[in-house]
């Protein structure tokens, strides 16, 4: 297996600074007026206000405009996201989400916005997640744990966030496998890995990134990860699929929107400048180190797909498994 050192992919990061970067032209002139926004539906902590942050500084040494990060916390992301969909589409809005956004119209639940009041922007990049488990507990691999389910139908918990592509994630992983969890949704990060340190839930998933610190300490063990190939921070762990269990490749990723109808010149231009500080060599570290995060920067219209796709297939996914919001 070939593979691929830091320093490597920072040496291309700087390449691509040089070369991938489309040329923008025609931006409106009178652009921007005043400051720009950054809406970050979540509060401090976690991935998305770090990752925001660390693009709008790099921006603001680019560029000289005047970039604010706002965080607008509440209904996992909604709240966030209701205030960017409701915005002039002037240029002076954007909305730096997680993937859970995809989902709030999925629940069935009524929602403050509709989702085609947010146009795509780009998909930042993607992270695979990882399943871990208590030290005590006997298997050493996803598939033995599956099979220990399979010998205990509802004896085994697993844990997630609520209302996240990972609880839907693992309802696809049971129904596809024929075993049976006792699934336990958590409202943030802080009580999950609360509980999965102290063995109160025998299985976790979350992000592979925040899930590190605690594998390297030896306070939890990993069973898998959840992308199409292993990950540079657990080299020796197995993919799920890898493992024969019935997957498909499954990413956190980072992403970020616009009001619908922001002029086309101003979100090539936005787009362009978040593209240059992300190659910076010195983002891309901060970002490949800190959230075990694949550079993406695709177009508007590649995420706008990549919405559609996996909007369609985990909707299947919930209404197969009659999912409600966690």
């Amino acid at each position: 297996m070939t593979k691929i050192h830091r320093r490597s992919i920072l040496a291309g990061a700087a390449a691509a600074a040089t070369f991938a970067t489309p040329a923008v032209t025609n931006a409106q002139a009178d652009w921007p007026k005043g400051p720009i926004k950054f809406l970050v539906p979540f509060p401090p902590g976690g991935s998305v206000d770090p990752i925001t942050r660390i693009i709008q500084a790099k921006m603001t040494d680019n560029t000289g405009w005047n970039i604010i990060v706002e965080n607008k916390p509440g209904g996992s992301g909604v709240v966030g996201a209701s205030i960017a969909a409701k915005a002039p589409p002037d240029g002076n809005t954007w909305l730096f989400v997680f993937d859970n956004q995809i989902l709030h119209s999925l629940w069935g639940l009524p929602l403050p916005y509709k989702d085609s009041e947010l146009m795509p922007v780009m998909q930042i990049g993607r992270s695979a997640q990882g399943i871990a488990a208590h030290p005590t507990r006997p298997y050493n691999t996803f598939a033995e744990a599956v099979a220990a389910a399979k010998a205990a139908p509802g004896k085994i918990s697993i844990g997630s966030l609520g209302s996240s592509l990972a609880q839907i994630y693992i309802a696809f992983l049971q129904r596809e496998n024929s075993f049976e969890m006792n699934y336990i949704p958590y409202k943030g990060g802080g009580p999950l890995f609360q509980d999965a340190l102290a063995g109160v839930v025998d299985l976790s998933v979350s992000s592979l990134a925040n899930m590190m610190p605690h594998i390297r300490a030896g306070k939890l063990k990993l069973l898998a990860v959840t992308g199409d190939k292993r990950s540079k921070l657990a080299p020796d762990t197995l993919t799920v699929i890898e493992q024969g269990v019935k997957a498909v490749p499954s990413y956190a990723w980072w992403g970020i929107y616009a009001p619908t109808g922001t002029p086309k010149p101003i979100v090539d231009r936005m787009h362009a400048e978040i593209a240059k500080a992300v190659r910076a060599p010195d983002v891309t570290e901060k970002f490949v180190e800190q959230f075990d995060m694949e550079i993406v920067l695709n177009s508007p219209e590649q995420f706008a797909a990549l919405v559609s796709k996996e909007q369609a297939f985990w909707a299947k996914v919930i209404k197969d498994n009659n999912l409600t919001a966690g």
